[in-house]
């Protein structure tokens, strides 16, 4: 029987080579990212349980230097055509944003263990999910108030500032000419009558602080208008194999 392709999933990446620090954040189809400090006063008067946030550049090979513990890796990806897991997405590769954590006391924001440390040893390049050699990391390091970091809503907040600062990036790469991606993906997820029925099951953190996963993010791999799998009360929830790809599930830990 003839195959049925139920949708169809283009990814355009636009690679990053000068990536630098400057007064605003800004990102051009060239090539060109600047990281600025510019939203953190906003997000400071937005965000209750954050006491500071802290925005630097860390350049490919500078890794021998202190982290607070590792809360998140992000992509910056942006729906530019459709929803999730069809359409149009347009991504950044080059740059990636390293989310962290700690408090006014200097507890750690973790649940079960902590990774501050020396981040060459704390962050495994070259694995999925992770920056590669010749990645840009961004580090947005979060200052919580006084034992929020170990709250749910502290460190929900510190996800959600993380994706306001990447939402700026996000309306730029909305309005890229697609036609000059560095490279472009297209994924289908297709029903092939007669065949194997194939299904993988995934088990997701969903206890509580920073122990929660979120699903289907108005972005790719963020948090607004994401469902936390704890308020869902944790059942099984089915996704196409596009919308795993396109970025349907934000980890929270």
């Amino acid at each position: 029987m003839k195959e049925i392709d139920l949708r169809r999933l283009v990814i355009k990446a636009f690679h990053m080579n000068d990536v630098k620090m400057g007064d605003a954040c800004d990102v051009k189809p060239n090539g060109e990212f600047t990281v600025g400090k510019e939203i953190i006063p906003s997000l400071l008067e937005k965000y209750d349980t954050i006491q500071d946030i802290d925005i630097n550049l860390i350049a490919p090979g500078d890794h021998d230097r202190f982290t607070n513990t590792i809360m998140d890796i992000v992509p910056i990806s942006t729906k530019v055509l459709g929803k999730c897991g069809d359409g149009i997405t347009h991504t950044i590769t080059g740059v990636y944003v390293m989310l962290t954590g700690v408090d006014v006391d200097g507890e750690q924001a973790h649940e079960f263990g902590s990774s501050e440390g020396n981040l060459q040893e704390m962050l495994r390049l070259n694995k999925a999910g992770t920056p590669g050699d010749d990645d840009y990391i961004i580090s947005f390091d979060i200052l919580f108030k006084k034992g929020q970091g170990q709250e749910r809503k502290g460190c929900t907040q510190g996800h959600a500032a993380a994706d306001d600062f990447m939402q700026v990036y996000r309306n730029k790469l909305k309005k890229f000419d697609g036609s000059k991606c560095t490279e472009r993906h297209e994924y289908h997820d297709t029903i092939r009558p007669g065949q194997k029925r194939v299904l993988i099951i995934r088990q997701v953190a969903g206890q509580g602080a920073m122990y929660d996963t979120w699903l289907f993010p108005d972005e790719p791999s963020g948090v607004e208008g994401g469902k936390s799998i704890i308020d869902m009360g944790n059942v099984p929830i089915m996704l196409t194999p596009n919308e795993y790809r396109d970025g349907a599930i934000r980890s929270m830990q």
